[in-house]
């Protein structure tokens, strides 16, 4: 007898979208912003070893990024398909999906998380890292690429899990995770309770121990069958058509946050030409600009996930309305964020660098330029969400580029090496690239395929017959 299995949600594919879009959204956010408070616990901490302590982690972050996103695009197929397969319901492909996506991620984090350790002195060399911020820098990479397959794993089950529908597990999940990197950031930074005093390398450990926790809660879960989602060991013996198929689908989005990843580390290069003070006032002004996006960010996730169940049930009309009333909502929503941003841009950065008043000054600077186009940022996530949903990843991975490697890259190095804007040159090159995304995710999304895309297809040889033997067996 098999395990018992939470039933699929039908308010996603039916009823009020208003209700629906909440009914995943705010439980997202709530994700999200623990997500970004758990980034903030580091932040905060880190923060009361000085500057160089602040841009050490600032520089590690491109570098992960980049070997990061280069397994995310199995990811993102994974997730995309779990959706469309949930609005068709066939329990069947969501299961062996998850299986699959997890199995795969799993043997690619193990291969990225041993290239990051081996390549990250050469990357820090490379980009010119101070001596004072080197030791610091490669210390913390190396630590959180050791944990890398327990954050693909711990990050790919909460994608699964909405894919599906189910939004309030990963929730708790993430709250667990905070909680654990709250108590262990001082002890291991600072050196408590007998503990030896790590420093930076510190927070890194305490993210390893609260991932690898996370990781084993989130598996536990997916076996028990009770999610929307019962995987089982038979389900991980390797499909080779299912790999095939990720690789096909997901490969542009791999593409496309990889190349994200490189592009933000050419943006370092940049920010690291002009000094320590700018290079920590970027990492803090980053970390607050990940809390601005929160609402983004999860109405992304939610448009995503009823686009592709919709699309997958063929309501094409319905995933329409979803799109759009989302991108409206979250355009409005940052654009006011945005706004008090740009007003309370002193206080919150020094709430982060309390005794550092040039980076207090800078990090202000930055924020006041960047937050007016933060309603466009709101647009194309929700727009972008919608074209991975229904499978266009080329259209997405093309917008990205475009974005940044022909409009934000160039703009920044012109404006900051050849113009006197100087550091200024940077942060307004951020807001410019904004916009022209928000328009062309727009114009995609307009007059682009994407209606006529549907996933469901015929299942693989290895489904069919798990099949079989379940018929077999009732």
């Amino acid at each position: 007898m098999s395990s018992p299995r939470r039933s699929f949600d039908p308010r996603l594919l039916e009823g009020s979208i208003v209700s629906s879009l909440v009914l995943l959204a705010v439980p997202i956010m709530g994700a999200n912003i623990l997500q970004v408070a758990y980034q903030l616990v580091d932040a905060f901490w880190v923060g009361r070893l000085g500057a160089a302590a602040v841009a050490a982690v600032s520089l590690s972050m491109p570098i992960m990024f980049v070997l990061i996103a280069a397994g995310m695009g199995f990811a993102i197929a994974g997730t995309t398909l779990i959706a469309q397969y949930t609005g068709a319901r066939d329990h069947a492909m969501v299961d062996h999906v998850a299986a699959q996506t997890l199995l795969t991620i799993l043997a690619v984090s193990i291969i990225l998380g041993a290239l990051g350790f081996a390549v990250a002195p050469w990357l820090l060399h490379l980009m010119g890292v101070a001596p004072d911020v080197f030791r610091k820098a490669l210390s913390f990479v190396r630590v959180v690429f050791i944990a890398l397959p327990f954050t693909f794993l711990y990050a790919m089950a909460q994608a699964l899990m909405r894919g599906v529908g189910e939004v309030r597990v990963p929730l708790y999940i993430v709250a667990g995770t905070v909680v654990v990197n709250f108590f262990l950031d001082p002890v291991l930074i600072f050196g408590r309770f007998g503990m030896p005093a790590w420093g930076v390398t510190g927070a890194a450990i305490a993210t390893l121990i609260a991932q690898l926790l996370a990781a084993v809660v989130a598996l536990w879960l997916l076996f028990g069958g009770r999610y929307g989602i019962h995987v089982r060991w038979r389900d991980f013996k390797p499909d080779f058509a299912f790999v095939k198929r990720a690789f096909l689908l997901g490969y542009p989005a791999s593409i496309e946050q990889s190349a994200r990843g490189v592009g933000m580390t050419v943006m370092t290069f940049l920010i690291v030409s002009f000094g320590t003070i700018v290079t920590a006032s970027f990492g803090v002004a980053t970390n607050v600009i990940n809390v601005i996006v929160i609402p983004a960010m999860g109405f992304s996730m939610a448009t995503s996930t009823l686009v592709g169940q919709n699309i997958g049930a063929g309501n094409i009309p319905r995933a329409e309305q979803t799109a759009r009333l989302s991108a409206l909502v979250t355009f409005v929503s940052l654009s006011l964020l945005g706004l008090l941003c740009h007003f309370l841009a002193t206080p919150i950065v020094r709430f982060f660098v309390p005794e550092s008043p040039s980076v207090i000054a800078e990090g202000a600077h930055l924020l006041r330029i960047v937050s007016w186009s933060f309603g466009f940022v709101g647009l194309q996530f929700a727009l972008l969400g919608v074209l991975r949903a229904a499978g266009e990843m080329l259209a997405a991975m093309a917008t990205s580029l475009v974005s940044q490697w022909i409009l934000q890259l160039p703009l920044a190095y012109l404006l900051s090496k050849h113009t006197m804007l100087g550091a200024d040159g940077l942060w307004w090159a951020l807001p410019l690239s904004n916009v022209a995304t928000a328009c062309i995710a727009g114009a995609l999304f307009l007059w682009g395929p994407w209606k006529t895309r549907k996933l469901t297809g015929r299942p693989s040889l290895v489904v069919q017959q798990e099949a079989v033997e379940e018929q077999a067996q009732m």
